[in-house]
């Protein structure tokens, strides 16, 4: 699965903000795909990630996972891990983290027709967290689902499975607050790409299965874990990719 990057990486935080501004006119905030049979999970861990002065080096362990939609039986996964060399700067995680995420990707087999990121996505100081700007590149319907707020207010959705709440910033709608299980706290749905917020919802609650984080990002966060201790495939040996 082959990225098109309109950009390099090797950036200031000042040129990457920007970029992200740049970026955000290729993004889709309307449905535009068809059938779903197949969705992605990914995320990233850490090692060595001290934020001393943002600038401490770090290795970047990625995993992505494709299952079947809506059955959510795996087909397929892979990783990837190279050092990250951009500093940690909030809200310009994907100059950090994106590289080796699309390192992982770019291994894939299957190429899935819906993404999830354990990211932000909209819900973004500038409208184009990770979730928004990989899907766009990927050029694939995204969706981020994000465990804590970063930017925003809301309401507390009623304690039933399936209710969410707008997330609001300067009076614009930039998320949703959804209840994916009844007596834990809610996660954060924004749009990643090619999809609406109401869109975005739906689909993330068809990948629950009876926990806070639906399948595909839960098991991704597992799957990276494991590669970071070197417990997982993949764990050996850099990534090699094309992309970058």
């Amino acid at each position: 699965m082959q990225a098109a990057l309109p950009h390099r990486w090797d950036v200031t935080p000042k040129e990457a903000a920007q970029l992200q501004l740049e970026l955000r006119s290729r993004l889709k905030r309307q449905r535009d795909f068809g059938e779903i049979r197949t969705v992605a999970g990914a995320d990233i861990a850490l090692e060595g990630s001290g934020r001393a002065g943002g600038q401490t080096r770090a290795m970047g362990y990625a995993g992505v996972i494709v299952y079947s939609f809506p059955a959510l039986e795996e087909v397929e996964r892979q990783s990837a891990h190279r050092p990250l060399t951009f500093p940690y700067v909030p809200g310009l995680l994907v100059f950090r983290e994106g590289p080796v995420l699309l390192d992982a990707f770019a291994k894939l087999r299957t190429e899935p027709d819906l993404l999830l990121f354990d990211a932000h996505g909209y819900s973004h100081p500038r409208r184009f967290g990770l979730a928004c700007h990989l899907s766009v590149v990927l050029d694939r319907p995204g969706i981020g689902v994000a465990k804590s707020l970063l930017i925003g207010r809301y309401e507390e959705p009623p304690d039933q499975v399936g209710a969410w709440t707008p997330l609001v910033d300067s009076e614009e709608t930039i998320g949703g607050v959804l209840r994916t299980r009844q007596g834990v706290q809610p996660v954060f749905i924004s749009i990643g790409h090619r999809l609406d917020l109401e869109s975005a919802v739906q689909l993330a609650l068809a990948c629950t299965d009876g926990t806070r984080i639906p399948k595909p990002t839960r098991e991704a966060d597992h799957f990276v874990e494991q590669l970071k201790h070197g417990a997982g495939p993949g764990a050996g040996s850099p990534a090699q990719s094309s992309l970058f």
